[in-house]
């Protein structure tokens, strides 16, 4: 299966978190929305991380690997800013 690298912005309660996300190329769970759907998914595995407290704005804390849990999400968009 092909796969296709997509940068993405994720918010929590207490967090924007900004990274990678590796996905299907086409077909079922090419688009964000379908990943973030899939039930046997508890965890988002995303690369490249950024990571910015929300109540605290400043340089973002970056990692190469990061397990997000998909409960703790509160928003997911694609990052426009990496286009």
């Amino acid at each position: 299966m092909e796969h296709r690298d997509e940068r993405i912005v994720v918010e929590t309660g207490r967090h924007r978190i900004s990274g990678v996300l590796h996905m299907p190329r086409d077909g079922y769970r090419s688009r964000l929305t379908d990943y973030l759907n899939a039930s046997e998914r508890a965890f988002l595995p995303l690369t490249d991380v950024e990571i910015t407290p929300l109540d605290a704005p400043g340089k973002p804390e970056r990692r190469p690997f990061m397990a997000l849990s998909v409960a703790h999400i509160v928003l997911a968009m694609p990052d426009e800013s990496a286009a």
